[in-house]
Order: C-alpha cells, then structure tokens, then sequence
C-alpha cells in the first residue's frame, strides 16, 4: 500500500505538468494551478525558472515581492484559494511572457508547469477575440486540472476496493480447504 500512496501522489502531480497555452500580445490568459490539498497553501509563480510573477501567501503581512514586468498585469483569485485553485490572469500580454511557468505549492512539494506560446495576432479586426481565444482553452484546461485528481482519486479508490474483494474472496473458502466442490466425470 505505501507504493500505492507514492503512485498517487505522482499521478496527482503529472495531471497538468505538460499543459501548453496558446495566446496573444496584448491579450489575457489564465494559467492554471490547482491542489488537492484544502489547506492554507503558499504557492510561488516562476517565469523560466527565476522571475517572481507572483507568490500567494495567505495571512501574510508583508508586501508582495513581484519582478517589476508583471506589475499590474497579474489578477488574482483569492476566494478560490480555499478551494484549492490558485491560478493566476496574465494581462497585456507580451513576447517576453512566453516560455514556461512553474506553480509551486511549498507545504505539499506539488508543482505544476505551464508552456505559454505568444502568437501575433495579423488582423487588428481580431483584437476583441483575443481575449476570448486565449480564455477559452485555459478554462477548460483549468477544469480538466481540477477534474482530473478527482477522478484518479476515484479511480484508486475502486480499484482498492475491486483488489480487496478478489483478495478476499480468493484467499476465502479455500485457504481453510472447506467448501471445494469437486466435479466429477
């Protein structure tokens, strides 16, 4: 069973390790980091492995410490950090913003990575799709990132309980050599 744990664990954190968002300069997007873990949770957001694009620290006092090129371009979302999402909005996005961005959540030593490609946008037309574009999938990638642990969850659980049950019944009747029907030609 401790095997089973690690597993768990491992499975939990690879749900959304390779997720990849498209968006465009100028536009918003929404990088998702979610944790099964309810409790109050520090996570830091790295851009390439150095830059502060932003830490949560819940009930703390001191001020944020911030790379100055995310200053007022990132929103966050404080009434869902109880729920265990701690995703972030990049706004006015720029060339520089692409390139991959850690979501690391220090108490349980999860860590999630987020691929972040800036398109050009070749029509002024679509500067109000923008947005809408670069929304859409990483909502549902938020959701999937949600979802998923939930259901690997589920599934272990039914899977313990179906190993259970066939352990059980397989070590049953027969360990103690009563109840073997034989059949006879």
């Amino acid at each position: 069973i401790p095997d089973c744990v690690f597993t768990v664990k491992v499975c939990v954190i690879s749900v959304c390790l390779q997720v990849t968002l498209e968006a465009f300069i100028g536009g918003s997007v929404v990088l998702p980091c979610s944790s099964t873990k309810l409790q109050d949770i520090d996570v830091s957001w790295r851009h390439n492995g150095s830059k502060i694009v932003f830490d949560i620290i819940p009930h703390s006092t001191s001020p944020v410490t911030q790379d100055p090129e995310y200053k007022n371009r990132i929103e966050t979302f404080p009434q869902e950090y109880l729920k265990g999402n701690f995703s972030i909005k990049l706004n006015n996005l720029q060339h520089t913003d692409a390139g991959q961005y850690i979501c690391y959540i220090k108490n349980s030593d999860e860590y999630q990575t987020v691929k972040l490609i800036i398109n050009v946008s070749t029509e002024q037309g679509n500067q109000g799709e923008t947005d809408h574009e670069g929304m859409g999938p990483s909502l549902s990638l938020l959701v999937v990132c949600i979802m998923s642990p939930v259901l690997l969850i589920l599934l272990i659980i039914l899977n313990v309980v179906f190993w259970r049950k066939k352990c059980s019944s397989s070590h049953g009747p027969a360990g103690n050599g009563m109840g073997l029907a034989t059949h006879e030609s």
